[in-house]
């Protein structure tokens, strides 16, 4: 059985990573977790955006540095969205009717890309199985045709506290994501590829 994982990386981050101590996650371990048999486990995608902030640098080098620790991961491939900050009105907390004009900053194109390539990779038949790490119940309609059409068997892994009960409902096979996942799979705090030595991020 031949199985692909395809990573929602800020579904992933807002439900179990920020704030923590396990930022610093290997993606291959985790991903082995939820898998019997090491030899089946034949791609992973990672869908994310690149930080634009123009006022936290610390922020984007820590991403940069942990996408370096990732190109490091033999099976993985890092796909990217990008962000949109526009300005938009909105309602104040004390008045509703009174509104204040904002920047909006959204991060786009990485569900696209994701739901794009698990109907690509399922028409190309290239998994047997696909596991989608998120919550976001966007992904139902790409997952029914991967089931319905393609007869392909679609899991979901949870990363926040609730799940999502049209997800629940429709993947093959639901997980959730434990503290102590996390904690066994993280990335030693020194690691090497061509350019150098990867350190991690201080308070990570």
């Amino acid at each position: 059985m031949r199985i692909s994982f395809y990573i929602d990386a800020f579904n992933l981050y807002y439900g179990c990573l920020k704030g923590t101590q396990f930022r610093w996650l290997d993606i291959q371990k985790f991903c082995e977790v939820f898998v019997r048999n090491q030899d089946n486990l034949v791609d992973i995608k990672y869908f994310t955006a690149q930080v634009q902030s123009r006022t936290d640098h610390n922020r984007k080098l820590q991403q940069k540095t942990y996408l370096r620790a990732l190109q490091t991961l033999p099976n993985l491939s890092i796909y990217f969205g990008h962000f949109l900050s526009q300005v938009a009105s909105m309602p104040t907390a004390d008045n509703p009717k009174k509104t204040v004009s904002v920047i909006r900053t959204e991060e786009k194109g990485s569900d696209v890309n994701l739901a794009s390539h698990l109907l690509a990779d399922g028409f190309q038949d290239k998994y047997d199985t696909a596991i989608i790490v998120s919550n976001d119940s966007d992904y139902l309609e790409a997952i029914c045709i991967a089931q319905e059409i393609l007869s392909k068997k679609i899991g979901a892994i949870n990363p926040h506290k609730r799940a999502s009960k049209s997800l629940l409902k429709q993947a093959d096979f639901f997980r959730s994501v434990r503290k102590s996942t996390l904690q066994r799979c993280q990335f030693p705090n020194e690691l090497e590829d061509i350019h150098g030595i990867i350190r991690k991020p201080p308070n990570w």
